[in-house]
């Protein structure tokens, strides 16, 4: 079976989400900052008139400090917890495509040590010489992190 993603670049690496995840991507904004929130969340934004906590990708994935003054987009999703949705913007760097995926030619994720917690990677995906992990967005977060976000929401 086919699936539709949206592909998008985090320093020098591809990754994708489900399109049925996304919500749309917003051009690069001010984000207000929320007090003792964890570190890789770098604020709140109105979207359509709710509260969206916004997560900086390369903190939550351990890749290097985007600049200052580098550009970036926030793709909002909706994330799904015990039958509960979740909205939260994801700051990347940028889009690339919109893909059709088959699962036929998704690959597992190889075993890499017992330190490396994968289970938020749906697998890999290879497009000519490139690999393009595919996050399942539903398992980003623990469900500690969850109670964090959620409470960042609604104290503001």
């Amino acid at each position: 079976m086919k699936y539709t993603y949206l592909s998008f670049v985090i320093g020098e690496e591809l990754y994708a989400v489900n399109v049925s995840k996304v919500l749309e991507v917003l051009e690069k904004q001010n984000i207000s900052r929320v007090p003792n929130a964890p570190h890789y969340i770098k604020g709140i934004v109105n979207f359509r008139g709710d509260i969206v906590p916004v997560f900086e990708s390369r903190d939550k994935f351990n890749l290097p400090e985007r600049g200052d003054h580098s550009s970036y987009v926030i793709i909002v999703l909706d994330l799904s917890r015990d039958s509960e949705i979740f909205r939260i913007g994801a700051m990347v760097d940028r889009v690339k495509d919109v893909l059709e995926i088959d699962d036929r030619d998704i690959r597992a994720v190889p075993v890499m040590s017992k330190e490396f917690n994968s289970h938020f990677l749906h697998g890999i995906y290879k497009l000519q010489e490139k690999f393009i992990l595919l996050l399942d967005v539903d398992k980003v977060f623990t469900e500690e992190e969850v109670n964090i976000l959620s409470n960042v929401t609604e104290q503001e």
